[in-house]
């Protein structure tokens, strides 16, 4: 396609209102428009509490943020702001809100729309779209964006600016990240006290994140009562987590955007997939994917990545746990051996594993 004509500093807005892993995962998007336009100012519109996963990204000028539930009366006041003050607006997601304000705020927009009639009326309100395909990776998705508007892919994740942690250990150290945001991708307390201890038994320090809310740093206290690990949850923000991400020896977490950062910051990662698709959600190592994830496997190994799951036939489901709500539990999850998870973690170990 041919490249899309903008003036010699364009002024471009980037909109994502999801979630933090989403957010992280449109940054080649970002870096694709920077190496395209390398004297524009790029801004991001996104949710405020996201907003950390992009903290020192060197391709932004700057990062607009709304609150998660808004007002009528917040939204207008928004638009009102954004009123064609970019000379390229893009959408990342096809949702009626992003695609409103890419057509607001861009004199040109961009969006990706639903196949057939339910996509019609998004079509007339952009210049440019791409059409939803099933079974596509969330950072293709991204990437197809930049085909769409004639420019080069850029396929690498940009993670937050890394700061210093004062007080790390003086050896080498693994990080765990026990708590996903939700209960369905969540592995067991057994599990990761298991996992804990062999990594001690490896020469490891061991480092617990998490987030700063009350109820997973309950569940932390839960998973890491009597086990000997440093618990740093609630204590860092995102440059402070990529400073410490990568300069990890090995890092292992869930399904959570915490795994898709210490991919991105280079550090060997064991990710635990349980009901999510890898083909759409699997981490994206340093370098990208050379060859897509399988939808099953029970260890598989992408650059500095290692996916691991229990391969039922069910597996993966996409669905919200085996009772298809936020709060299930989810048995591929449940029925994962630590000394399976152990083998990816050796792998990812030894001097030869990347």
């Amino acid at each position: 396609m041919n490249r899309i004509a903008l003036p010699a500093r364009p002024r471009i807005l980037v909109i994502a209102l999801r979630r933090l892993g989403d957010v992280l995962l449109t940054t080649p998007l970002i870096a694709s428009l920077r190496r395209a336009w390398p004297e524009a100012t790029i801004d991001a519109l996104v949710f405020a509490d996201t907003a950390g996963i992009l903290a020192g990204n060197p391709d932004l000028n700057g990062v607009i943020t709304m609150p998660p539930r808004r007002t009528v009366a917040q939204s207008l006041a928004l638009a009102a702001r954004l009123w064609r003050r970019y000379d390229l607006a893009i959408s990342t997601q096809s949702g009626d809100r992003p695609t409103f304000f890419a057509a607001v705020a861009g004199r040109l927009c961009v969006a990706p729309v639903e196949a057939g009639a339910k996509g019609t009326f998004k079509r007339r309100l952009q210049h440019r779209t791409v059409e939803l395909a099933p079974g596509v990776h969330r950072v293709e998705e991204m990437l197809r964006l930049a085909d769409a508007l004639g420019i080069e892919r850029e396929p690498r994740l940009v993670p937050p600016r890394a700061s210093p942690v004062d007080g790390l250990p003086d050896g080498p150290y693994a990080v765990i990240h026990a708590a996903p945001m939700f209960r369905y991708k969540q592995w067991t307390a057994a599990g990761w006290r298991e996992v804990a201890r062999a990594l001690r038994m490896r020469g490891l320090a061991v480092i617990a994140t998490g987030g700063p809310a009350s109820d997973e740093r309950r569940y932390l206290d839960e998973v890491w009562r009597g086990i000997d690990v440093m618990r740093m949850d609630g204590a860092l923000n995102w440059t402070q987590l990529a400073g410490l991400l990568g300069m990890a020896r090995v890092f292992i977490g869930p399904d959570t955007s915490v795994t898709h950062l210490a991919a991105a910051c280079g550090a060997p990662t064991v990710a635990l997939f349980g009901p999510t698709d890898p083909r759409l959600w699997g981490p994206w190592p340093v370098g990208g994917l050379s060859e897509m994830w399988r939808d099953a496997g029970a260890v598989q190994q992408r650059g500095n990545v290692w996916l691991v799951q229990h391969a039922f036939p069910c597996v993966p489901c996409q669905l919200e746990g085996c009772e298809r709500r936020l709060g299930s539990a989810s048995a591929c999850l449940d029925a994962l051996a630590p000394q399976h998870v152990m083998v990816a973690v050796d792998e990812a170990l030894a001097p030869s594993g990347l």
